[in-house]
Parts: C-alpha cells; sequence; structure tokens
C-alpha cells in the first residue's frame, strides 16, 4: 500500500497544487484543460526558481546550493523509479547518465545558479531562454545536419538582437568585472545544455527522459559538492541560513518535483508545442517577479529586448518544426 501511494506521488502532487488553487480551477474542466492548468503551473513557478536561486547564493556558495539541490532532488526521483520497479542502471548506462549530467546540470545548472550571484535573476533567465538559439548554431556548424530556413534566420537577429537591447540598459554594469563574469556563466550555461540536448538526441535516444533525469540530478549533485568542497567554495552544513534552506527546499520540491511533475502531466496529454510553451512564460515571470520581489530594474529597454529575445526563440523553434514536417 505505502508502495503504490509513493508511486502515485508526482501526480498527487500536481494534484494537490491543483486543488490548492480551485477557485481558479473549476473541477469538472476536461482533462485537456487540467494539462493546460499544468502547463500553467510549470509556465510560473519555474519562472520564480530564478529568483528563489538568487536569494539562495546570497547566503551561501552558488555551487554548494546547485549540488544539495540536485541531490536531494536527484535522490527522490531515484527512490520513485525504484519503487516503482525500475532496474538499477548498467555499468553502461551509468557511464552516458555521467556525461549528461556534466553537460546539462554540472555545468548548464551549475553555471546558471552561480550566474545570478552577479547578476539579476530575471536577466539570467532570459539569457537561460536562448537555449534553442545555440541548438540552431551548433546544429548548423558543428553537425552540418540542417539548414537554416528564413523563419530561423530571422528568429536568429531577434533572438540576439534582443539580449543586445538588454545589455544596453546595463552599459554601466558590463565594466564591472564580476557583472561581465555573470554573463558569461549564463551564457556557457546555454551553450552547455544546447550540446547537451543535441548529443543526447544523437546517443541516448533509447533512454527513459525521465528515469534518467534523476540519476542526472544525483550524478551531478555529487560532482557539484564535491567540486564545490575541493575548490573552496562551500560553507559547513551547519553554519548554512535558515533563508538559504528556505530557498533549497523551495527549488527541491516545486522547482525539481511539483513542476516537474506538472510538466509530465501536461506532456502525456498535450502535443508537445503546447507542453513547451513554458519557454515563452519564465523569463517574463522571471523578470517580473524579481522587479516586484528583489527590486531588479525593469524599464522600456528591458521590458522590450524581453520580448525580442522571446520572439526570437518562438521563431527559431518555428522554423526546426517546418524543417521536420518538411
Amino acid at each position: 500500500m505505502k508502495g503504490t501511494r509513493f508511486i502515485n506521488f508526482f501526480e498527487d502532487l500536481f494534484n494537490t497544487a491543483r486543488m490548492s488553487l480551485q477557485p481558479l480551477h473549476p473541477s469538472r474542466h476536461s482533462e485537456k484543460s487540467r494539462a493546460l492548468f499544468a502547463v500553467g503551473l510549470v509556465s510560473f513557478f519555474w519562472g520564480t526558481t530564478w529568483l528563489a536561486s538568487k536569494r539562495g547564493v546570497e547566503h551561501m556558495p552558488a555551487l554548494q546550493l546547485a549540488g544539495i539541490r540536485q541531490l536531494l532532488g536527484g535522490g527522490i526521483y531515484i527512490v520513485f523509479f525504484a519503487l516503482r520497479g525500475h532496474k538499477w542502471p548498467s555499468l553502461k548506462q551509468l557511464i552516458r547518465f555521467t556525461w549528461m549530467s556534466v553537460l546539462m546540470f554540472v555545468v548548464s545548472n551549475g553555471f546558471s545558479t552561480w550566474s545570478v550571484q552577479y547578476i539579476p535573476s530575471g536577466l539570467g533567465a532570459v539569457i537561460g531562454a536562448i537555449s534553442p538559439i545555440w541548438i540552431a548554431l551548433f546544429s548548423l556548424v558543428l553537425f552540418r545536419d540542417t539548414r537554416i530556413n528564413w523563419t530561423t534566420a530571422l528568429g536568429l537577429v531577434l533572438g540576439f538582437g534582443g539580449i543586445l537591447i538588454i545589455f544596453y540598459d546595463y552599459l554601466d554594469a558590463l565594466l564591472n568585472s564580476q557583472f561581465s563574469l555573470g554573463i558569461i556563466l549564463g551564457l556557457i550555461a546555454t551553450m552547455t545544455w544546447a550540446l547537451g540536448t543535441l548529443f543526447t538526441v544523437r546517443h541516448a535516444k533509447d533512454l527513459d527522459p525521465y528515469y534518467s533525469i534523476g540519476w542526472q540530478m544525483f550524478l551531478s549533485g555529487i560532482i557539484l559538492t564535491l567540486t564545490a568542497r575541493v575548490s573552496g567554495q562551500h560553507i559547513p552544513i551547519r553554519e548554512i541560513p535558515s533563508t538559504a534552506w528556505y530557498s533549497i527546499a523551495y527549488l527541491v520540491i516545486v522547482g525539481s518535483i511539483i513542476t516537474f511533475a506538472a510538466f509530465i502531466y501536461a506532456l502525456k496529454r498535450l502535443p508537445a508545442a503546447q507542453a513547451s510553451i513554458y519557454a515563452y512564460i519564465n523569463p517574463i515571470v522571471a523578470v517580473v517577479i524579481g522587479a516586484l520581489l528583489n527590486h531588479e530594474k525593469l524599464n522600456f529597454w528591458i521590458a522590450g529586448g524581453t520580448l525580442i529575445t522571446l520572439l526570437g526563440v518562438y521563431l527559431v523553434n518555428t522554423g526546426f518544426r517546418k524543417k521536420a514536417d518538411g
């Protein structure tokens, strides 16, 4: 009985979140409506995780925070799938999980978390949203397995143009070495996520994405924690302040469990294009939440640049879908 309850853990968490907002979501809506509601949860709450990371790294080293988050989140996923009857991974699978975790979580998540130590959380989210643009460029330049159509080309121009518009409002800050470091870390994070996505598509098609992500998170947690300790970027566990623990708890429970459960729920019931709309909303949520709760800058240039960047990302994705359909 206990095992059965835990097997339904993710679904129960999503249903709990849905019921907590019952006045906004009548119980007799169709399954598609519930799936769209799940996309709404993902769109909003994943956008808030940038500020949670920002608050956390104000009180503890960024790599240590990312490591603890991934260890706890990955551990929960592993236990979940173990109780569901999944076999432990073979040595070959562990090797693949390891290199995938290095690209997708150690560098990408670790560096993006590190970046918001130096830059506003909203700006970090906008930079994080341009991964599809890097995927398009790497597919063209490194793998030479795609051609750029007009839709994709326009998306690339708008995507980078929007980022430049945002940077225009941060010209003075760019002279600050720490701010520039944050930008570089954020860009590296998006590049490695794009490379990890491309390599995963080519070399790990036979892996269950939901099973593998738990191992990727767990392994990356180990690597990040060890890296933080060896590099001296850590503090004793007992000295981590409560504010940082609140951030970690939010990132694990909301950012890694509830919203991912909602995303799985939506992905099983909606076309991928609809389920992935969260990618265009998350940065907007992050920018607005950062301005409201953390007094981050928000003006015409930042708002306009953000919207132009997201339009560019949308056109890049549209161009790739046209190529796939053709």
